[in-house]
């Protein structure tokens, strides 16, 4: 997916799954620590939300309660 449309796809997931704005921030501050990932599926679970990705890219996010596909990480 290219950035736009991926950027603009992230932004309706945000809108819809009502992820406020405190959680996109403990992502942004766990993101800064530039944690060691998988290369293929993987999610992270956060208070509220998580955030699902594929390798480097975040791909969606998810309500606490949904079923995420992939390796958990830490």
């Amino acid at each position: 997916m290219h950035p736009e449309p991926l950027m603009a796809h992230l932004i309706r997931r945000v809108r819809q799954r009502e992820v406020s704005t405190s959680q996109l921030g403990l992502l942004a501050r766990w993101l800064v620590t530039d944690p060691e990932v998988p290369e293929g599926l993987w999610f992270k679970r956060f208070p509220e939300m998580i955030a699902c990705r594929e390798a480097e890219l975040v791909k969606t996010f998810l309500r606490s309660g949904q079923v995420p596909a992939g390796e958990e990480v830490t």
